[in-house]
């Protein structure tokens, strides 16, 4: 279900009524190009990691390989979960639910999306969110 729209320049706009095809093409194409640079980033550490596999013969050096290697690995395991969160916006855009609050099904800030395109909370929602979630660390 891909939309032929030109985008080159294109910035969603306020005044655009929201979500339209040539919004949902935008930020489809933005969450896109993010999971290609991510999955280009995961081959190109896999590669190194392949490479680095060498046995250190000195100890020091294996220990900072290795914890090199845990430092890499925790780094893809954060953006293996953000890619199924890309995938989740891009489902929600699929379903004609992206760019609305999941808890108050207001439509979230363009340029909240803009920055962020896998929200899923309105800012005030967010705000709400987090301050529930200091209030239980707290206790």
């Amino acid at each position: 279900m891909s939309e032929n729209i030109d985008l080159a320049d294109y910035v969603p706009s306020e005044t655009e009524e929201f979500m339209n095809p040539r919004q949902r093409a935008y930020f489809r194409s933005k969450l896109v190009a993010w999971k290609n640079e991510i999955l280009r980033e995961a081959r190109e550490t896999l590669d190194h990691l392949a490479e680095e596999s060498a046995n250190h013969p000195d100890l020091a050096d294996r220990a900072s390989s290795e914890t090199d290697r845990a430092i890499e690995l925790r780094a893809r395991d954060r953006q293996r979960k953000l890619i199924s969160k890309i995938d989740a916006a891009l489902q929600r855009i699929d379903d004609g639910t992206y760019g609305y609050c999941e808890e108050t099904g207001e439509p979230i800030s363009l340029k909240r999306l803009d920055a962020r395109p896998i929200a899923t909370l309105s800012i005030e929602a967010q705000e709400r969110h987090e301050r529930r979630e200091k209030v239980y660390r707290d206790e």
